[in-house]
């Protein structure tokens, strides 16, 4: 089984750029505690790294 990506909104989208928030949308974050779980890919990777500073990932079997 392919590795997941549980993906944690800590922090608001406000203030920041246009297409961080737009990232978050797209990942199907909208408030903070929001927690998504999509598979392992480098678009996902790619989609995280851009917010980092706004979400805790964790690595799940």
């Amino acid at each position: 089984m392919a590795t997941r990506l549980k993906v944690t909104q800590i922090k608001s989208s406000i203030g920041n750029k246009p297409n961080q928030r737009e990232t978050l949308r797209t990942l199907g974050l909208k408030r903070i505690g929001d927690i998504i779980v999509k598979e392992d890919s480098k678009s996902v990777r790619g989609m995280v790294s851009t917010v980092a500073h706004l979400v805790k990932v964790e690595e799940i079997n």
